[in-house]
């Protein structure tokens, strides 16, 4: 695979956040994934978001795991910590560096294959357990890297790019973090940057667990049955001695309405996406109403978007296991080996 460096040179009239950084510091390689792929769009908003926030990138640690959303990381935040870990093993990966280095701001990007599937049981329990940090799903309903197969959160009646209907239920990744206690619980799409950004800042600075759904289309399966232009169709007919591929090129599909109102979004393939964006006078600490308007909103065919829940006085992991301020990386022998009067303690509660 070919990849394209940026220049090292910036444009001098660029404009620096408070740190003297330019939104260039905070970026990436260049992405390879397909064009107008929406996780492009959801790295550019952590980017300004960061960017916005004068976060130092020395200071950011980026996880994430298997699939087009974890290749995500690569293309943002390029000169901060990064561990690309193994399928839907991110959460887990993540808490042990939390535990290790408190000082960090965790970033954690996910799709919903790694979290919803294979890693449903790490994502609830990063949840439960309020580890500190931002986790992005980059939801676009299939396994890009495999072929387009449902994922876990493709809804019942959805059709595949070979015209398989989806009868399974979907996992609504939002419902369960409500369920499952995190402190912060919002929903976008990734081409409404004026609602993403927004969000993504609120999240960062949060403190304890705090979950972003981002529908993110997938621009690649949307060819259709039939069409002698289908990949499929060529695929079937080539002779030829070697195979080589092309994604065409897709507009990036962005959005723009007002609070309160429902919002109908063609995707690539001609599916219609009916977005819900909150209204301006929900109240977003009411954790039971939160699950309420999901439920309501989803009879209706609707993907209600906006910050549906926070805890204001929300705890993370280090307050539940009541861990000490420094850092635990940074503690020496005398402060891990306890004495033998410290252990006498210990073995006289056992007793």
């Amino acid at each position: 695979m070919t990849y394209i460096a940026k220049p090292r040179l910036h444009h001098p009239l660029l404009k620096p956040n408070g740190l003297g950084f330019t939104r260039r510091d905070y970026e990436g390689k260049v992405s390879t994934l397909c064009a107008g792929c929406g996780h492009d769009s959801i790295s550019a908003a952590i980017i300004q978001a960061c960017y916005d926030l004068d976060l130092p990138p020395h200071r950011l640690a980026k996880l994430s795991g298997i699939g087009c959303s974890s290749k995500t990381p690569d293309y943002f935040l390029g000169n901060s910590h990064g561990f690309n870990s193994v399928h839907g093993r991110m959460p887990s990966v993540l808490t042990g560096a939390n535990l290790a280095n408190r000082e960090l701001i965790y970033l954690g990007v996910s799709g919903d294959g790694d979290s919803a599937s294979i890693g449903l049981g790490q994502f609830a329990h990063s949840m439960r357990r309020g580890v500190n940090m931002t986790y992005i799903v980059e939801n676009n309903g299939v396994y890009g890297l495999t072929k387009g197969q449902f994922s876990a959160t493709s809804d019942p009646g959805s059709k595949s790019k070979k015209g398989v209907v989806n009868h399974d239920q979907s996992i609504d990744l939002v419902g369960l973090a409500l369920q499952l206690g995190a402190g912060f619980v919002g929903r976008a799409f990734s081409g409404d940057k004026a609602q993403l950004i927004p969000l993504i800042k609120a999240a960062i600075l949060h403190k304890g667990a705090a979950f972003i759904d981002v529908i993110s289309p997938c621009v690649q399966f949307n060819n259709h049955v039939g069409s002698t232009k289908s990949f499929d169709y060529v695929r079937e007919h080539n002779a030829a001695v070697n195979r080589m591929d092309v994604i065409l090129d897709r507009d990036e599909i962005t959005v723009d309405y007002a609070p309160g109102t429902v919002e109908l979004v063609t995707q690539h393939d001609g599916s219609v996406l009916k977005l819900s964006k909150l209204p301006t006078d929900y109240d977003p600490t009411d954790r039971i109403a939160a699950m309420n308007q999901l439920q309501v909103h989803h009879a209706k065919g609707e993907i209600v978007t906006g910050l549906l829940f926070v805890d204001p006085e929300s705890k993370d992991l280090h307050d539940h296991l009541g861990t000490i301020k420094t850092p635990l990386n940074r503690l020496g022998d005398a402060e891990l080996t306890p004495s033998a009067a410290a252990l006498a303690a210990i073995n006289e509660t056992l007793r």
